[in-house]
């Protein structure tokens, strides 16, 4: 097996479909070389999990609806657009009372316009194109900085933002603690302890929830859970419904975890700057871990124990298991038992540091991106770091912060031209006619679409950058908080389980080679079991459990 190792790259296609192959036979697969792949998260993958071959071209009916979808988009466009540019050529500025008040063409300026035209081809692109998300919101980001809508300096200056700067350093941290081995020591621990079926798939799940604090974005931490599954694996042959189960369970509370930090995914990232952009406060670390550590732990057992339920049979749970701590250390590169190495001590103690300063902040004033600034010094400085500055830099996921950087933009040109504000006009005409029922109609429509755009969108980030904009404009209207309704769209984006195909984790672990060959038939049945659970989980906590954290959902 390779070295364990932070990465964040699902493997490449391995060539035509094989046949299945049982799940305790991943072990001797990971004997074999793996291949990094182009995964990072914002960058799509069309790319079957089965096959590792992309699909052919849009025939048939997926050519039909990409046109007719463009078609759309282009009227849409035109029907916003050419009356502004009338308008402004006329030297027609302002707009009757009337007008500003009932959402039509004429309460639209010319940058607003062009801004709405460029984001509806944007989702049009991410949903119906083969193009790489990173490169749609480059091309998005080129048209309004053309047409004026989006100021130059500002869509620069957006790579130089702090939310950036946080995630570099952030990944820098983690790159050290995942090479140190402490990440796999600790997950081993967990693990070798179970003696029951139940108690190791739970006994995972909480090693997966504590690495969100790790290992910033999913697709890493699935890399880093790799190894210790094909360990698992390898150590209990004759199973094959119970590693059917883990292979599920792997991704699952992976995805459904990471809403338990800031740093979880970088769809976080974008929702706190929005919120920043929009209303002038986001939502810092301490304040995203006490909103969502309670989300994460109870949807990630529950995950567990619906993928037990469903996939196992009692006498399965009933069976005892006994994976030692010398079947994960035969292939671990770094060792998972006896006393902390020297470089685990002092990974460990990085990380509790950076921790408790992001957890801190209101006590010493310093700002999540600047503690981390000073822990990636810490873990790459000669003597007493953890690993080199070249390797840690290398493990950056640049194209990631690339997609930050442009869909940061775009939602500042959506709100600083007013094109929200009148999406949200727009939009809220039918909601007002509900009454007092508006404000609890728009968090259940906010959550059902959260939860079923990962159909369409596959990138969690740009399912971000394409929801919350709207989100915001709409939710003040209807009596809503808009950080309460931007962070429930956000926690609900982490379902994400239904194609292999959503999401990063999910495909890697989909890789009969490389991963735990989990079959499409089996995430749709999970889905259809854990979609109305999230959906109930989600609203419940913005009912009653986020506004007794401080988080009020209506203003």
């Amino acid at each position: 097996m390779s070295t364990v190792r932070y990465a964040t790259e699902p493997p490449a296609g391995r060539g035509p479909q094989r046949p299945r192959t049982r799940p305790e036979a991943h072990a001797a697969a990971a004997e074999q070389p793996r291949r990094g792949g182009s995964g990072w998260p914002g960058a799509k993958s069309r790319a079957t999990a089965r096959t590792g071959t992309r699909p052919p071209r849009c025939t048939g009916t997926r050519f039909t609806r990409r046109w007719i979808a463009a078609a759309v988009v282009i009227l849409l466009a035109a029907w916003l657009v050419v009356p502004a540019a009338i308008r402004a050529a006329g030297g027609v500025t302002d707009v009757t009372s009337t007008a500003a008040a009932t959402p039509d063409t004429a309460a639209l300026s010319l940058p607003a316009a062009a801004t709405i035209a460029v984001f509806l081809a944007a989702v049009w692109g991410w949903v119906f194109t083969r193009l790489d998300d990173t490169l749609v919101a480059f091309l998005a980001a080129a048209c309004l900085l053309v047409v004026g809508a989006l100021p130059a300096d500002a869509f620069f200056a957006s790579l130089g933002d702090s939310t950036i700067w946080l995630l570099i350093c952030a990944c820098i941290i983690a790159a050290g603690v995942a090479a140190s081995g402490l990440a796999l020591r600790g997950a081993a621990q967990l693990v070798a302890r179970a003696r029951r079926p139940r108690t190791l798939a739970h006994a995972s799940t909480a090693a997966l929830i504590v690495s969100a604090f790790a290992i910033p974005a999913t697709s890493g931490r699935a890399a880093l859970s790799l190894p210790v599954y094909r360990a698992i694996a390898g150590a209990l042959p004759g199973r094959p419904a119970l590693l059917r189960a883990l292979g599920l369970i792997f991704p699952t509370v992976i995805l459904l975890s990471a809403v338990g930090s800031l740093l979880g995914a970088g769809a976080h990232l974008i929702t706190s700057q929005l919120l920043t952009e929009a209303t002038g406060e986001g939502i810092g670390f301490l304040r995203w871990l006490v909103l969502g550590l309670p989300l994460a732990v109870v949807s990630s057992h529950l995950a567990c124990e619906l993928v037990l339920l469903r996939f196992t049979t009692r006498a399965e749970r009933r069976t005892r298991v006994r994976v030692t701590l010398n079947d994960l250390a035969r292939d671990a590169a770094t060792p998972v038992s006896g006393p902390l190495t020297r470089v685990e001590q002092r990974a460990l103690l990085l990380l509790g540091t950076v921790v408790a300063l992001w957890c801190t902040e209101p006590v010493h004033g310093l700002s999540p991106a600047v503690v981390a600034l000073l822990g990636a010094i810490a873990a790459t400085l000669p003597g007493v770091g953890i690993i080199g500055l070249g390797p840690a830099v290398k493990r950056v996921p640049w194209q990631l912060l690339l997609f930050l950087a442009a869909t940061l933009a775009l939602g500042s040109a959506l709100t600083d031209t007013g094109a929200a504000t009148w999406l949200g006009e727009t939009l809220l005409t039918p909601v007002r006619g509900l009454g007092q029922g508006a404000g609890l109609a728009f968090l259940l429509l906010v959550v059902a679409l959260s939860l079923a755009a990962h159909l369409v969108i596959q990138s969690r980030s740009a399912r971000s950058a394409a929801l919350i904009p709207v989100i915001i404009a709409i939710a003040p209207g209807l009596g809503v908080d808009p950080a309460a309704a931007a962070f429930a769209s956000t926690a609900a984006a982490g379902f994400c389980h239904t194609l292999p195909s959503s999401a990063k984790p999910v495909a890697m672990f989909s890789d009969e080679e490389s991963g735990g060959g989990i079959d499409p038939v089996d995430l749709l049945r999970l889905s259809t079991w854990l979609a109305p659970l999230m959906f109930l989980l989600i609203v419940s906590c913005s009912l009653w459990l986020w506004p007794a954290l401080g988080l009020p959902l209506f203003i």
